[in-house]
């Protein structure tokens, strides 16, 4: 991936880039805490861990991009953190995980869909749009999984 805008707009997709990594960075803690639980059962938990893996590659890929503009790619907070921020201890049972996952999916999807907009690089935004389906691949998976319905409105996502 490489960044073809011109300088003054890369210091702004910088900041997208950033916002966007720092919620891969909650979203791999989500499916990690969650997995380590012991609340998924064993083909729930393969599930969680390919989209984790997911989370990853996408994260690998803006730090990367962030690291070569010259800037230093935003940490990942700590657990504790997460647990709060994304109230991981209210979880009981699999089917709380199901939900939160679905509805952190549904904002990734949409999150990303609603910075393509303000990218300056035509290459950012062609990935923003491909890690935005990704995140579309989660939430109908997870929204099947929890018997959600199917969107009866256009536009869901953005």
């Amino acid at each position: 991936m490489a960044i073809t805008g011109k300088p003054h707009d890369i210091s702004k997709d910088v900041e997208i880039i950033q916002g966007a990594l720092a919620g891969e960075h909650a979203g791999i803690a989500a499916y990690r805490i969650a997995g380590e639980s012991g609340l998924l059962a064993p083909d729930t938990l393969e599930v969680a861990l390919l989209f984790k893996s997911h989370h990853e590659g996408h994260r690998d890929e803006l730090a990367k991009l962030i690291h070569d503009i010259g800037a230093t790619p935003v940490a990942p907070k700590s657990d504790d953190e997460y647990v709060t921020q994304l109230k991981l201890a209210t979880l009981k049972s699999q089917a709380d995980i199901l939900t939160l996952a679905t509805t952190l999916e549904h904002g990734a999807a949409t999150g990303y869909i609603s910075q393509i907009s303000s990218i300056r690089d035509p290459g950012l935004a062609q990935l923003f749009s491909q890690i935005s389906a990704d995140e579309m691949i989660h939430w109908t998976t997870l929204n099947g999984a929890i018997g959600g319905p199917l969107p009866a409105e256009p536009f869901q996502f953005g």
